[in-house]
Protein backbone atom coordinates (compact mmCIF):
# COMPACT_ATOMS: atom_id res chain seq x y z
CA UNK A 1 0.00 0.00 0.00
CA UNK A 2 1.62 3.38 -1.05
CA UNK A 3 2.59 5.69 1.84
CA UNK A 4 -0.32 8.03 0.81
CA UNK A 5 -3.18 5.65 0.81
CA UNK A 6 -2.30 4.25 3.88
CA UNK A 7 -2.30 7.64 5.48
CA UNK A 8 -5.81 8.04 4.69
CA UNK A 9 -6.36 4.48 5.59
CA UNK A 10 -5.70 5.26 8.70
CA UNK A 11 -7.61 8.72 9.21
CA UNK A 12 -10.46 6.53 7.91
CA UNK A 13 -10.34 3.99 10.48
CA UNK A 14 -9.18 6.39 13.08
CA UNK A 15 -12.47 8.37 13.02
CA UNK A 16 -14.37 5.29 12.25
CA UNK A 17 -13.61 3.88 15.61
CA UNK A 18 -13.81 7.28 17.34
CA UNK A 19 -17.84 7.63 15.85
CA UNK A 20 -18.61 4.14 16.86
CA UNK A 21 -16.56 4.90 20.51
CA UNK A 22 -19.14 8.01 20.54
CA UNK A 23 -21.83 6.42 19.67
CA UNK A 24 -21.22 3.44 21.88
CA UNK A 25 -20.44 6.36 24.72
CA UNK A 26 -23.22 7.83 24.15
CA UNK A 27 -25.90 4.99 24.35
CA UNK A 28 -24.11 4.00 27.56
CA UNK A 29 -24.40 7.24 29.09
CA UNK A 30 -28.01 7.45 27.99
CA UNK A 31 -28.47 4.10 29.28
CA UNK A 32 -27.99 4.35 32.65
CA UNK A 33 -31.01 4.09 34.93
CA UNK A 34 -32.92 5.52 32.32
CA UNK A 35 -36.37 4.15 34.20
CA UNK A 36 -35.33 5.01 37.72
CA UNK A 37 -37.67 4.39 40.13
CA UNK A 38 -37.74 4.03 43.80
CA UNK A 39 -40.95 2.43 44.82
CA UNK A 40 -43.88 0.55 43.81
CA UNK A 41 -47.78 1.56 44.03
CA UNK A 42 -50.04 -1.30 44.13
CA UNK A 43 -53.68 -0.12 43.66
CA UNK A 44 -56.81 -1.09 44.14
CA UNK A 45 -60.09 0.04 42.69
CA UNK A 46 -64.00 0.26 43.55
CA UNK A 47 -65.83 -1.65 40.61
CA UNK A 48 -68.66 0.27 41.25
CA UNK A 49 -67.13 3.56 41.55
CA UNK A 50 -65.13 2.63 38.20
CA UNK A 51 -68.45 1.92 36.28
CA UNK A 52 -69.74 5.13 37.48
CA UNK A 53 -67.07 7.04 36.20
CA UNK A 54 -67.96 5.10 32.50
CA UNK A 55 -70.76 2.29 32.18
CA UNK A 56 -71.27 2.66 29.02
CA UNK A 57 -69.27 -0.88 28.19
CA UNK A 58 -69.65 -1.56 32.18
CA UNK A 59 -71.97 -4.97 33.34
CA UNK A 60 -72.60 -6.57 36.39
CA UNK A 61 -68.98 -5.14 38.65
CA UNK A 62 -67.78 -7.32 40.89
CA UNK A 63 -68.91 -6.44 44.67
CA UNK A 64 -65.29 -6.29 45.91
CA UNK A 65 -61.77 -4.38 45.67
CA UNK A 66 -59.94 -5.66 42.63
CA UNK A 67 -56.33 -5.03 41.24
CA UNK A 68 -55.91 -1.85 39.17
CA UNK A 69 -52.06 -2.22 39.11
CA UNK A 70 -48.54 -2.20 40.04
CA UNK A 71 -46.88 0.77 39.32
CA UNK A 72 -43.39 1.30 39.77
CA UNK A 73 -42.90 5.32 40.22
CA UNK A 74 -41.21 7.50 37.86
CA UNK A 75 -41.38 4.67 35.08
CA UNK A 76 -43.21 4.02 32.14
CA UNK A 77 -43.25 1.74 28.99
CA UNK A 78 -39.51 0.84 29.93
CA UNK A 79 -39.02 -1.91 26.75
CA UNK A 80 -41.70 -1.78 23.61
CA UNK A 81 -40.09 -4.97 22.09
CA UNK A 82 -40.71 -7.24 25.28
CA UNK A 83 -44.75 -8.17 23.74
CA UNK A 84 -47.45 -9.44 26.39
CA UNK A 85 -48.19 -12.97 25.52
CA UNK A 86 -51.09 -14.16 27.61
CA UNK A 87 -49.61 -18.06 27.41
CA UNK A 88 -47.02 -16.85 29.92
CA UNK A 89 -49.43 -16.48 32.65
CA UNK A 90 -52.08 -19.21 31.36
CA UNK A 91 -51.36 -20.88 35.11
CA UNK A 92 -52.99 -17.41 36.77
CA UNK A 93 -55.81 -17.21 34.45
CA UNK A 94 -58.38 -18.28 36.65
CA UNK A 95 -56.80 -16.02 39.12
CA UNK A 96 -56.51 -13.19 36.99
CA UNK A 97 -59.98 -13.13 36.11
CA UNK A 98 -60.96 -12.99 39.60
CA UNK A 99 -58.62 -10.25 41.02
CA UNK A 100 -57.91 -8.55 38.15
CA UNK A 101 -60.55 -8.10 35.92
CA UNK A 102 -60.87 -5.58 33.19
CA UNK A 103 -64.53 -4.28 35.05
CA UNK A 104 -64.97 -1.76 32.09
CA UNK A 105 -64.76 -4.55 29.04
CA UNK A 106 -66.03 -7.43 30.64
CA UNK A 107 -67.71 -8.77 27.41
CA UNK A 108 -64.38 -8.35 25.55
CA UNK A 109 -61.04 -9.45 25.01
CA UNK A 110 -59.69 -9.53 28.46
CA UNK A 111 -56.15 -9.54 28.03
CA UNK A 112 -56.19 -6.61 26.86
CA UNK A 113 -56.15 -4.60 30.21
CA UNK A 114 -53.44 -6.99 31.32
CA UNK A 115 -51.24 -6.17 28.47
CA UNK A 116 -51.82 -2.71 28.76
CA UNK A 117 -50.71 -2.92 32.26
CA UNK A 118 -47.42 -5.34 31.23
CA UNK A 119 -46.80 -2.88 28.44
CA UNK A 120 -46.98 0.19 30.66
CA UNK A 121 -45.81 -1.13 33.95
CA UNK A 122 -44.45 -4.46 34.03
CA UNK A 123 -41.62 -3.82 31.11
CA UNK A 124 -39.83 -1.63 34.06
CA UNK A 125 -40.76 -3.45 37.21
CA UNK A 126 -39.06 -6.17 35.31
CA UNK A 127 -35.95 -4.59 37.18
CA UNK A 128 -36.59 -6.46 39.75
CA UNK A 129 -35.57 -10.29 39.74
CA UNK A 130 -38.71 -11.31 41.56
CA UNK A 131 -40.98 -9.29 38.90
CA UNK A 132 -38.45 -10.33 35.98
CA UNK A 133 -40.66 -12.20 33.94
CA UNK A 134 -44.73 -11.67 32.88
CA UNK A 135 -45.46 -14.78 35.37
CA UNK A 136 -43.41 -13.45 37.86
CA UNK A 137 -44.75 -9.54 37.61
CA UNK A 138 -48.56 -10.51 37.37
CA UNK A 139 -47.66 -13.48 40.39
CA UNK A 140 -46.67 -11.62 42.22
CA UNK A 141 -49.36 -9.00 42.10
CA UNK A 142 -51.64 -11.60 42.98
CA UNK A 143 -49.46 -12.70 45.80
CA UNK A 144 -49.96 -9.00 47.18
CA UNK A 145 -53.34 -8.72 46.73
CA UNK A 146 -54.28 -11.30 48.87
CA UNK A 147 -51.32 -10.56 51.65
CA UNK A 148 -52.75 -6.92 51.75
CA UNK A 149 -56.28 -8.41 51.77
CA UNK A 150 -58.06 -4.79 51.58
CA UNK A 151 -61.50 -6.28 51.00
CA UNK A 152 -61.48 -8.15 54.68
CA UNK A 153 -59.60 -5.57 56.70
CA UNK A 154 -62.46 -2.79 55.48
CA UNK A 155 -64.92 -5.27 56.35
CA UNK A 156 -63.32 -6.04 60.06
CA UNK A 157 -63.62 -2.76 60.90
CA UNK A 158 -67.16 -2.63 59.58
CA UNK A 159 -67.08 -0.29 56.43
CA UNK A 160 -68.86 -1.88 53.76
CA UNK A 161 -70.58 -0.56 50.78
CA UNK A 162 -73.77 2.11 51.84
CA UNK A 163 -76.06 4.38 51.64
CA UNK A 164 -74.85 6.50 54.32
CA UNK A 165 -71.69 8.61 54.26
CA UNK A 166 -68.26 7.71 55.96
CA UNK A 167 -65.89 10.28 56.70
CA UNK A 168 -62.72 10.04 54.91
CA UNK A 169 -60.54 10.36 58.24
CA UNK A 170 -61.88 7.50 59.91
CA UNK A 171 -61.15 5.53 56.52
CA UNK A 172 -57.75 6.56 56.69
CA UNK A 173 -56.78 6.16 60.38
CA UNK A 174 -58.68 2.20 59.55
CA UNK A 175 -55.95 1.79 56.95
CA UNK A 176 -52.81 3.14 58.98
CA UNK A 177 -53.87 1.36 62.42
CA UNK A 178 -54.48 -1.94 59.95
CA UNK A 179 -51.75 -1.65 58.12
CA UNK A 180 -48.91 0.29 59.76
CA UNK A 181 -48.83 2.71 56.63
CA UNK A 182 -50.81 5.38 55.48
CA UNK A 183 -51.82 4.51 52.13
CA UNK A 184 -53.08 6.72 48.92
CA UNK A 185 -56.75 7.19 48.63
CA UNK A 186 -58.61 8.44 45.64
CA UNK A 187 -62.30 9.76 45.10
CA UNK A 188 -64.45 10.74 42.36
CA UNK A 189 -65.14 14.68 43.05
CA UNK A 190 -69.23 15.50 44.57
CA UNK A 191 -71.09 15.84 41.34
CA UNK A 192 -73.41 19.01 40.78
CA UNK A 193 -75.47 19.35 43.29
CA UNK A 194 -73.92 17.17 45.67
CA UNK A 195 -72.00 16.96 48.88
CA UNK A 196 -70.19 14.02 48.97
CA UNK A 197 -66.95 12.52 47.13
CA UNK A 198 -67.05 8.78 46.04
CA UNK A 199 -64.26 6.66 46.84
CA UNK A 200 -62.58 4.95 43.65
CA UNK A 201 -59.14 3.71 44.14
CA UNK A 202 -56.93 2.95 47.40
CA UNK A 203 -53.31 2.18 46.24
CA UNK A 204 -50.57 0.70 48.81
CA UNK A 205 -46.46 1.08 48.57
CA UNK A 206 -43.74 -1.17 48.63
CA UNK A 207 -40.33 -0.48 48.76
CA UNK A 208 -38.44 -2.50 46.34
CA UNK A 209 -37.75 -5.16 48.74
CA UNK A 210 -41.59 -5.45 48.97
CA UNK A 211 -41.91 -4.11 52.38
CA UNK A 212 -45.10 -1.91 52.88
CA UNK A 213 -44.00 1.80 52.89
CA UNK A 214 -46.16 4.92 53.18
CA UNK A 215 -47.34 6.70 50.05
CA UNK A 216 -48.17 10.24 51.48
CA UNK A 217 -44.59 11.67 51.33
CA UNK A 218 -43.39 12.23 47.72
CA UNK A 219 -39.61 12.69 47.44
CA UNK A 220 -38.95 16.45 45.68
CA UNK A 221 -38.88 16.21 41.91
CA UNK A 222 -40.96 12.93 41.81
CA UNK A 223 -43.71 12.54 39.02
CA UNK A 224 -45.83 9.80 39.72
CA UNK A 225 -47.15 9.64 36.44
CA UNK A 226 -50.36 6.95 37.13
CA UNK A 227 -51.76 9.28 40.13
CA UNK A 228 -55.05 9.84 37.85
CA UNK A 229 -57.11 7.49 36.79
CA UNK A 230 -59.39 9.41 34.07
CA UNK A 231 -62.48 7.86 32.61
CA UNK A 232 -64.32 10.25 29.81
CA UNK A 233 -65.02 13.54 31.88
CA UNK A 234 -64.32 11.59 35.07
CA UNK A 235 -61.81 11.86 37.05
CA UNK A 236 -60.28 10.24 40.56
CA UNK A 237 -58.16 12.10 42.54
CA UNK A 238 -56.32 12.75 46.21
CA UNK A 239 -59.45 12.09 48.69
CA UNK A 240 -60.69 15.37 50.41
CA UNK A 241 -60.13 14.82 54.32
CA UNK A 242 -63.52 16.94 55.35
CA UNK A 243 -65.74 15.83 52.69
CA UNK A 244 -68.21 13.17 53.59
CA UNK A 245 -67.41 9.98 51.87
CA UNK A 246 -69.67 7.80 49.59
CA UNK A 247 -68.84 3.72 49.47
CA UNK A 248 -71.38 2.69 47.07
CA UNK A 249 -73.01 -0.68 46.56
CA UNK A 250 -73.73 -2.07 42.76
CA UNK A 251 -77.35 -2.11 43.42
CA UNK A 252 -77.49 1.54 44.33
CA UNK A 253 -75.35 2.78 41.98
CA UNK A 254 -75.15 0.56 38.94
CA UNK A 255 -77.77 0.84 36.69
Amino acid sequence: MKPAKLHYWILGWFFTALCCWCTSDTFIQSDIHPHAWKKLYFAHHWPVTVCKMNANDCHDPPEYWTIHGLWPDRAEDCNRTWHFNVTEIKDLLSDMRHYWPDVLHSSLNRTQFWKHEWDKHGTCAATLEVLNSQKKYFGKAIELYQHVDLNGCLLKAGIKPSSSYYKMTAIKETLTRFYGVTPKIQCLPPEEGEEAQTIGQIEFCFTKELQLVNCTAREGGSNVMHAHLKLGTSELSVCNDTLPTYYPSEVQNHK
